[in-house]
């Protein structure tokens, strides 16, 4: 996995996100905006970013990685920083990026602060603007933790949101100009318990993985929305096709969410958890109980959002301070122990990882989460541009 950009491939690397497809089975609101848009992101070619010095599974180099340290790169003055594959700065706790689709441009996407409630969309080489601060209580692990466009982004502009507020967990829905609206509401809320995580699902549904509030016995009890991964349509109800027909349940047996991925060919999707012994990775079985994890952390990292490249996925940790890499077989399943990266170890770090959404499978976002029990420097909390070009059939290193 290359952190940075590197060499800027000849094709279009910024390419449209999925949640721009026009996808059939979705709900169609009256009150569309249907010309109101976020601004488009101004040119950009690839910067040359910072590259870890990662061994690759031969033990040989990699030639394509420039030979400029990380240390070249002189240290943040204020909100100015002057590493490249930095798309925004002085932002606070970013618990959920959404990239936003624009082909051939700059990176641009939709970032939200945990505990203010804030989205603000950021786009390299420019300014932060606030596009909507939602209502929210922050106690615990609550907050805005969850971000995702709608399936159908490009005709309605809408964005949906996980939110904790005063009463409950929910899902709700705005856009630029309108007010947000409850789509799912209700879902149980606890002293602990409460992070969630939404993505589209590539077919015209969201998926929503909720915490257990708290309450371990809640993930495995069927009437609760508590512990759960749900497939909702964009108006909060069950989605068609899900397991149990009228049920919202797609999965259960979650405890405290970190994030929600796919492959970019919907062949698999992931959910990292965290529950009270072990962090764990699953992939998602629609009408199973998430019994067998897929790889487990005892250290407790504090896994948070993933990204699944075709060859690897990758996995932010806010506690480990780290990307956890791990390679994936041509069979889907994982093939080898986890690979540590972006840690500081071989010149590139940016303390605690929070957030990560994939733009297709070389490039991601991922934000950072330094105000939140780091160490922050002056130009926390950031969005990252990176490049999740793993080796094929890598992965040897440490547990």
């Amino acid at each position: 996995m290359r952190v940075g950009m590197g060499k800027a491939p000849r094709r279009p690397w910024w390419l449209l996100a999925a949640c721009g497809l026009l996808l059939s089975g979705c709900a169609q609101f009256d009150d569309r905006a249907a010309n109101q848009t976020f601004e488009p992101a101004p040119q950009l070619t690839a910067p040359a970013g910072p590259q870890p010095q990662v061994p690759e599974a031969d033990g040989g180099a990699d030639p394509s990685r420039p030979s400029t340290p990380q240390t070249s790169i002189p240290p943040p003055q204020g909100c100015t920083d002057y590493d490249q594959s930095v798309i925004a700065t002085c932002l606070d706790t970013v618990s959920a990026v959404a990239a936003l689709p624009n082909t051939g441009a700059a990176p641009g996407a939709l970032a939200a602060e945990r505990k203010t409630g804030r989205i603000v969309q950021v786009t390299a080489g420019g300014p932060a603007a606030e596009v909507r601060r939602l209502d929210v209580q922050a106690t615990g692990d609550g907050g805005l933790t969850g971000l995702a466009l709608s399936p159908t982004y490009s005709e309605d502009q809408l964005v949906f949101a996980y939110v904790t507020t005063a009463t409950d967990n929910r899902v709700v829905r705005f856009t630029r100009g309108q007010q947000p609206k409850p789509v799912l509401t209700g879902i149980p809320k606890g002293a602990t318990g409460n992070r969630g995580a939404i993505m589209t699902d590539g077919r015209g549904a969201l998926l929503v993985a909720t915490g257990d509030a708290g309450n371990p016995a809640a993930a495995a009890d069927p009437r609760s929305l508590a512990g759960k991964v749900l497939r909702i349509d964009t108006a909060g109800n069950a989605a068609e096709g899900n397991p149990a027909p009228g049920s919202r349940v797609y999965a259960s047996g979650v405890h405290s969410p970190g994030g929600l991925c796919k492959a970019t060919d919907g062949s698999r999707t992931w959910i990292t958890d965290r529950a009270a012994d072990v962090d764990a990775l699953y992939a998602v079985t629609p009408g199973a109980s998430l019994s067998v994890p897929t790889w487990t952390w005892p250290e407790k990292p504090a896994l948070a959002g993933c990204a699944d490249s075709g060859t690897s996925i990758v996995i932010a940790t806010s506690v480990g301070a780290n990307l956890q890499e791990l390679p994936i077989t041509l069979d889907g399943s994982v093939g080898g122990k986890p690979k540590p990266l972006m840690d500081g170890k071989n010149g590139t770090a940016y303390g605690r990882y929070g957030a990560l959404d994939q733009i297709d499978s070389q490039f991601a976002l991922v934000g950072t989460v330094n105000k939140d029990g780091g160490r922050p420097v002056s130009s926390d909390d950031r969005v990252v541009l990176i490049s999740l070009q793993a080796t094929p059939g890598g992965g040897s290193g440490k547990d």
